[in-house]
């Protein structure tokens, strides 16, 4: 089996092929039921709406079995092992979908065992299924990702981490992350990716909107308190002044043919308003949509792709 704990596992032409493949499955449907006689357990430690239904779900338009554990529900809450979890686990399990929004390690234990596909749908530092389906979205509007420029507004979160590797796996996309200072994606991230993308400058970070260097043809943001956990500092929002997007934001920054993503859930009125969320510019709908495909796809490429 194969596993997808981090874009940085892939190549380009790997990322180009599951990106791909999930746009068929929003344009196409299901096309044949690749996972007939597969199992699918889904392993959820934190809240979820649509990662963990969207997985049950593409699991199951694929023609696999899917299994639910809560947080409390396997023995690594009494004290089992992750890797003696990971060795049964393969015995009954053709894949395995894990969040944490902990370590990515402990998913890489999980993902030990040659006989289970682990796949990460969400950790503290990546969220790696979510920049597929955003790069899904971003191909199916556009035709293509060479020469697009795209703006990452907020908190450099696990989002906006995965966007900044599968930008510097993506031949030709360009990323800007715009984050409140003491908020940015962490350094070693950014290293990363300039590594992934061989030294050259595909994903830059600033901290102020007067540092944006325009027009851009996306504009994406997440909720400022990612998984709703509060700041230690209670003042914490005047440090997103500014940040929130609004017609006006879109319009300084954004081409003609701008659009708005956003991965939800979202904060009317915080870091996006309503006139935006819901406005002819915005695709975080049909964003919201492909969580589902990239999952399919995902699956597809771990379980079948694999044993091709």
């Amino acid at each position: 089996m194969r596993n997808l704990i981090s874009l940085a596992d892939l190549t380009p032409a790997e990322l180009d092929r599951i990106v791909r493949r999930a746009v068929f499955f929003g344009r196409e449907g299901v096309d044949r039921r690749s996972l007939d006689g597969k199992q699918v357990g889904v392993y959820f430690r934190k809240s979820s709406t649509r990662t963990r239904t969207s997985f049950w779900s593409a699991a199951t338009r694929l023609g696999a079995d899917v299994i639910t554990y809560g947080p409390n529900e396997l023995q690594l809450s009494t004290g089992e092992t992750v890797e003696d979890t990971s060795r049964v686990l393969g015995q009954y399990l053709d894949a395995l979908v894990v969040r944490t929004n902990g370590d990515v390690e402990e998913i890489r234990r999980l993902g030990s065992s040659p006989e289970l596909a682990v796949v990460n749908a969400l950790s503290l530092d990546e969220h790696p299924t979510q920049a597929i389906a955003d790069l899904a979205t971003l191909t199916e509007r556009f035709g293509s990702l060479d020469g697009l420029h795209l703006l990452a507004v907020g908190e450099g979160n696990s989002s906006g981490a995965a966007l900044a590797l599968a930008t510097a796996l993506t031949p030709g996309l360009r990323l800007t992350l715009l984050c409140p200072s003491g908020y940015e994606v962490p350094k070693d991230k950014l290293d990363l990716a300039d590594e992934l993308a061989g030294g050259k400058a595909a994903v830059t970070q600033v901290t102020s909107p007067d540092d944006v260097e325009g027009p851009v043809d996306a504009v994406y943001t997440s909720r400022w308190q990612t998984m709703g956990v509060p700041k230690a500092d209670p003042e914490w929002l005047r440090d997103f002044e500014g940040f929130r997007i609004d017609d006006t934001f879109l319009d300084r920054f954004g081409g003609p043919d701008v659009v708005f993503l956003h991965d939800l859930p979202a904060v009317r009125g915080q870091e996006v308003t309503d006139a935006v969320l819901d406005g002819r510019r915005s695709v975080a709908w049909r964003q919201a949509y492909h969580k589902m495909t990239a999952a399919m796809a995902v699956l597809e490429w771990c379980v079948v792709s694999a044993a091709g």
